[in-house]
């Protein structure tokens, strides 16, 4: 996604807020615990799946999923706005990071831990 991609959406979302006047709602505190409550929401359609059922339950219930998504970024953009981090600049970064930590002849095809490799 690129920096104007994200741009166009924050904007879109700070619009949505500001029509409704939800901001004085909206502190970091409260924008954070929606986060966590919409990526539960998301883990619910998928809670007690696994394998084959599992494909089956995100295909069924793909209208849901897209909308769990959709909150969890809508709540992502506000909170990154308000503490004004730069969400493409954090990624990358973090990313490096995450580099070093898990390098690929180290980490390819493993679920574990850095510290455990």
């Amino acid at each position: 996604m690129s920096k104007r991609v994200l741009a166009e959406l924050t904007d879109l979302v700070l619009r949505f807020r500001d029509e409704r006047d939800w901001k004085q709602f909206h502190n970091p505190k409260e924008l954070a615990i929606s986060l966590v409550v919409e990526s539960a929401e998301l883990l619910e359609l998928m809670q007690w799946q696994q394998g084959e059922a599992l494909t089956r339950a995100l295909h069924d219930k793909r209208e849901a999923v897209v909308d769990e998504l959709a909150d969890v970024l809508h709540s992502l953009l506000l909170l990154a706005h308000d503490l004004e981090v730069d969400l493409d600049a954090a990624l990358r970064q973090k990313l490096a990071k995450a580099a070093i930590k898990y390098p690929i002849e180290k980490s390819r095809g493993k679920a574990k831990k850095y510290t455990d490799l």
